[in-house]
């Protein structure tokens, strides 16, 4: 990813500039070449320069991830310059710091004014120089980084390296290059997922498609430096913008590269930046190489400074606050996970299990009944075979990490086990249970850990001889794919185990959030159900009320949403409680649960999971509605959308006033990964802040005298924001 066309830069040198007599790609754009760039050759501490045999050796170090910040560019480009002027070198090696290539743009420059040199003037420099250049990748390429080694003449990969263009994932593309230059260098086939999907691939892979010329291990500068003479052998180094096999290809089939990337379009979370994108791509294929630049450019600054990038940006900077170990817990010593035991074998427990598999911890799956343990067995084993079918995980991959996963009905892993995760039933009293059971068991200093989506934390800890040693850690459905986990700090629960918890939620690949105990924690405590349920007490159909929630942004309504999850088991607590849903449970006792029972909102076909209208169950809402005295009527899209909405952030408003969470943000990084939030609306209090806390109050207020529902009474917490005119972003954080 660049950062802007620096034109600034280059008035201010009052030249244009190329290398060697290659063209830079602004000259091409405006047509004319000018004087050959002199950099000074000062040291540069972000981009040491060291010359070893004849070759000159660029290193990258710019803690803590070697992102491309202002300085790295200005001393790659002083680099350069002294390269290209020293007789002495016949090659250039570009490498990172500390094992890592480079991770990507300083995305903290992004919304201040532009900072010389750009990316783009930095790579048509390398492209452009006379001697070649190899990219040295260890560690990760990613984003800005990629577009990078791309720029480069060669590429050589470290067996574990990852390389992607995640730009998607912000609500960007590519910016400089990079979607012009991966399509001529792999293909479009390969590249059209990675630039919009935007998940990394690693070097056997890039190595497979021709992204990296060579993988190399143990000396990599030696062998970079051998690279580059068998490759070049006295020829002119290769560029990619010279490479047209994959264009042609593309040209002469247009029409599957627009099916492909319309399909991916499609399924995209944000499809402003995934339109964006398959524009770029397709300029790849029917432009010149300059124009496909500048449209690859024009693009992106609509993306940079667009609001749905915004909002993904604010969320990406989010997880990582969330992430921080709370300061309470910052210096207690973690205990050492080194094996696991989980209580529960059913689809939940196996999930949780393939967790534990996948970050290399040995896991005992435990069920009352051999069958039951069968099941949760063939099921993970299905799951792998699965995604290794999808190309996912190699053969190795699923042997290994079956290898780590055994069942069994005997309790004796709880004995030896580091951390125990009870993951049965939502039911108080079978959790207490099976605490009191791994109290007896468990050996001083393991982790207690219950996967409870809504249970009071500190009722299942008292049950136990060491509550201090209970953590909440709620995992996800389907638990080896969601990554988000919620990490309930119980009133006693020690600090080494919280730290614990949230450094294992990082090993095991979770977007951790620490939240307090209440009844369901911040996320199921703000279900967008609840407001769907009163709606539809009133006469609204379920297909409206999903039709306004997917037009938001939602992947699936929330009536849609509770059919795939199962009815049965928000029925199941409602029962315990006490709190009765009308519409709901007619639905259940129906025996109407959702997908797995082909009926629940909506109805299904045989091996279909699209739902369809049910005249029964849109016959039983509106003969409920006339029950309860409501005169049929239209509700319009707005009001179901704010009725929907209201409530939850007003609930969030409370969950802040009584310190249930850390912060605003930690809510919206628990809705955006595990509730299918629409990311590039930020999260329900990005989005709150957005629309402005008076416009939110003043509706709750007429909503709560137009419904006398107190889910509408507006929380002290935004009378007092909307009153001195902030948001909730201007919160400082909860220390609870």
């Amino acid at each position: 990813m660049g950062n802007g066309v620096s034109l600034i830069f280059l008035q201010q040198l009052s030249h244009r500039f190329r290398f060697d007599g290659r063209v830079s790609d602004i000259e091409a754009a405006t047509g004319s070449a000018g004087e050959v760039l002199k950099v000074p050759t000062t040291a540069n501490s972000r981009v040491p320069y060291a010359v070893q045999d004849g070759v000159a050796v660029l290193t990258i170090d710019y803690p803590p991830v070697n992102a491309l910040g202002a300085e790295v560019r200005a001393g790659l480009l002083d680099g350069l310059a002294r390269a290209s002027d020293d007789a002495a070198v016949s090659c250039v090696v570009l490498r990172g710091a500390r094992g890592s290539f480079v991770a990507g743009a300083d995305i903290r420059e992004f919304g201040l004014p532009p900072q010389p040199p750009s990316s783009i003037d930095v790579f048509a420099a390398i492209e452009g120089l006379k001697k070649p250049i190899v990219a040295v990748i260890e560690g990760v390429a990613l984003g800005g980084g990629l577009e990078l080694a791309l720029a480069c003449h060669f590429r050589i990969a470290a067996p574990g390296a990852k390389l992607g263009l995640p730009e998607i994932k912000l609500g960007l593309l590519p910016g400089a290059g990079g979607t012009q230059r991966l399509p001529r260098l792999i293909g479009f086939a390969a590249a059209v997922p990675m630039i919009l999907g935007g998940e990394p691939i690693g070097a056997a892979e890039a190595a497979k498609i021709g992204l990296v010329d060579a993988l190399g291990d143990g000396d990599m500068l030696r062998q970079a430096a051998a690279l580059v003479r068998k490759q070049t052998a006295g020829r002119p180094p290769p560029r990619i913008r010279d490479l047209t096999a994959h264009v042609e290809a593309a040209r002469r089939d247009l029409v599957s590269l627009d099916d492909a990337l319309a399909g991916l379009v499609k399924r995209a979370r944000n499809r402003r930046a995934a339109d964006a994108a398959a524009k770029a791509v397709r300029g790849a294929a029917t432009l010149p190489f300059a124009d496909g630049m500048a449209l690859e450019r024009t693009l992106f600054l609509e993306l940079r400074d667009s609001p749905e990038s915004k909002a993904q940006r604010y969320l990406f900077f989010a997880e990582r606050t969330a992430a921080k170990v709370p300061p309470k817990a910052a210096t207690a010593e973690p205990i050492a996970v080194k094996s696991a035991a989980i209580i529960g074998a059913g689809t939940m427990g196996g999930g949780i299990a393939m967790c534990f598999a996948g970050a290399g911890i040995p896991v005992t799956l435990i069920d009352r009944d051999d069958a039951s343990v069968k099941r949760g067995l063939d099921t993970i084993e299905g799951n792998y075979r699965k995604t290794a079918a999808r190309g996912g995980l190699t053969g190795d991959d699923v042997t290994a990490r079956l290898g780590l996963i055994r069942g069994s009905t005997a309790w004796d892993a709880v004995r030896t086990a580091d951390i125990v995760v009870e993951a049965v039933f939502e039911e108080m009293p079978l959790k207490q249970e099976i605490f009191r059971k791994i109290d007896t068991l468990a050996k001083p200093g393991a982790v207690l850990a219950t996967n409870t989506s809504t249970l009071d934390v500190d009722a299942i800890a008292a049950v136990t001889q060491r509550p201090e040693a209970v953590a909440g850690m709620h995992f996800f459905s389907p638990a080896h794919i969601m990554r988000l986990l919620e990490i309930i700090e119980g009133r006693k629960t020690d600090p080494r185990v919280l730290r614990t918890a949230v450094m294992l939620g990082k090993q095991l690949g979770k977007i951790s959030a620490v939240v307090g105990v209440c009844d369901g924690f911040v996320g199921n405590r703000m279900a967008l159900r609840r407001g769907s349920e009163r709606l539809m007490q009133e006469g609204a159909l379920p297909r409206d009320i999903d039709r306004v929630a997917t037009e938001f942004g939602f992947a699936m309504g929330p009536c849609a949403t509770g059919d795939l999850a199962g009815l049965d088991i928000s029925w199941r607590i409602r029962k315990a409680k006490g709190t009765p849903a009308p519409v709901a449970d007619w639905i259940c006792e129906q025996g109407r649960f959702g997908q797995k029972t082909g009926k629940g909102y909506y109805r299904y076909e045989a091996g279909s999971r699209a739902p369809i209208s049910d005249p029964e169950v849109e016959a039983f809402i509106k003969a409920k509605a006339r029950e309860l005295g409501h005169a049929p009527r239209d509700i319009s899209d707005e009001e179901i959308l704010d009725r929907q909405l209201l409530p939850m952030i007003n609930e969030g408003a409370r969950i802040l006033e009584e310190k249930i969470a850390r912060n605003a943000s930690d809510i919206d990084v628990i809705w955006a990964n595990g509730y299918g939030w629409p990311l590039w609306r930020g999260g329900p209090m990005y989005y709150a802040d957005q629309v402005g806390l008076r416009v939110i109050r003043d509706k709750l207020v007429k909503y709560e005298a137009q419904l006398c529902d107190d889910r509408f009474h507006a929380a002290r917490l935004i009378h007092e924001l909307a009153d001195a005119g902030k948001g909730f972003a201007d919160l400082p954080p909860n220390d609870r």
